[in-house]
């Protein structure tokens, strides 16, 4: 990959971890009710997450998903279902304010915890992998040795994701005060976009999408 093409992917990474999505909304939710430390091990736990399933579509896990419809279905109906789960969780969560730490509230939720949550939430998605797998090869010079290639496009999608979830997490931080007045709203919101996208995933054809 050479430094004008990996502008262009550099780019193109900025524009994916910008779109919004599930770790994204936990993000800015963990940041509202434990603040941006929390927050900052989701953002671990998903790029984490992320990463390996880079490396997967690397070793083909993509391809046999795209030429498998049974693995397909079986991963993209277990991502489904924690999706709708995880949301209807936040649905029914009480106010922020009785767990937020600008209200004086302790964490209730483990920096291990936060952690598995983002890989969780990045994993629940199969149509990831296979996006990646079609997604990379074309930023990828075949008369160059491809694993060191992988390694930056790893490297700079990993820089990308993590930053916007960490800009997200500590925006969630100032926000608070205004979430906890409005908590109800923003549990609904967020249960109820996890319930969608997961939705969503269960709908959804095998084809490649983020």
């Amino acid at each position: 990959m050479g430094f004008e093409l990996w502008l262009v992917f550099a780019a193109a990474s900025l524009a994916l971890a910008l779109t919004p999505g599930p770790n994204s909304l936990l993000v800015l939710d963990h940041g509202a009710r434990h603040g941006f430390g929390r927050a900052a091990f989701t953002a671990i736990g998903s790029v984490s997450a992320m990463l390996a399933m880079v490396a997967a579509s690397m070793t083909g896990l993509g391809d046999l998903m795209l030429a498998s419809g049974e693995a397909f279905l079986v991963l993209k109906w277990a991502g489904a279902a924690y999706l709708v789960w995880l949301g209807l969780r936040l649905w029914r969560a009480p106010g922020l304010a009785a767990r937020a730490p600008a209200a004086g509230g302790a964490a209730r939720i483990t920096r291990r915890a936060a952690f598995g949550q983002g890989a969780l939430v990045m994993l629940s998605n199969p149509k990831t992998i296979l996006f990646f797998t079609t997604f990379l090869p074309q930023f990828m010079d075949p008369a160059r040795p491809l694993l060191p290639q992988f390694v930056v496009a790893g490297a700079t999608l990993g820089m990308a994701e993590i930053g916007v979830e960490w800009a997200l997490g500590a925006a969630a931080g100032r926000l608070a005060p205004w979430l906890i007045r409005h908590a109800r709203a923003f549990n609904r919101l967020t249960g109820g976009a996890f319930i969608m996208i997961g939705g969503m995933v269960a709908l959804s054809r095998n084809g490649a999408a983020r």
